[in-house]
């Protein structure tokens, strides 16, 4: 237990010395910080889960800049192969304009009712696909948006309502 507490100390120590340097050599070489974020956090992640051979290996950094420079090859090939796949690449959408207050009040949902609100509504997905999607039954699916629905007509109501139409709720 002790080698344990001892390796983790060691590799938050050496995990913030290094992280900065990481992110700032994958945004170079990614060119999108977004995927440097995404790849850096991914490459600690690694070192982490094989830390106890990482962290005695001459320069735990070095082996780390390597999974992370990999992992970006390996994404660049993995969008190349698709978009030799994809002979008319879709366009971006941009998203769909949201009100902020209603975009405040999904924030605000639970964590499932706030994925199956943005699964139905902003991805037009079934309740059967999203079913799949959560790892939960269809019914379950219903219950879910229905709540969410009720949660957010009753939050934007009283956003919507004159201060001396609102009502008291116990």
């Amino acid at each position: 237990m002790e080698q344990t507490v001892a390796a983790d100390v060691s590799f938050d120590r050496w995990y913030r010395s290094e992280h900065s340097r990481m992110l700032a050599l994958l945004t170079v070489v990614a060119g999108d910080a977004d995927v440097a974020r995404d790849t850096t956090a991914e490459a600690f992640t690694r070192a982490l889960e094989r830390w106890e051979r990482v962290g005695v290996m001459a320069s735990p950094s070095a082996w780390t800049y390597r999974v992370g420079v990999n992992l970006l090859r390996r994404r660049g090939r993995r969008a190349a192969f698709e978009m030799r796949l994809v002979r008319d690449p879709p366009r971006p959408v941009p998203p769909p304009a949201v009100d902020a207050d209603l975009w405040a009040a999904v924030r605000a949902l639970p964590v499932r009712q706030r994925t199956a609100i943005a699964l139905r509504y902003l991805c037009d997905l079934p309740q059967r696909e999203i079913a799949a999607v959560m790892g939960v039954a269809e019914g379950t699916v219903s219950a879910t948006l229905t709540a969410a629905r009720r949660r957010l007509a009753d939050e934007l109501r009283v956003v919507d309502e004159p201060a001396e139409r609102q009502e008291v709720r116990p």
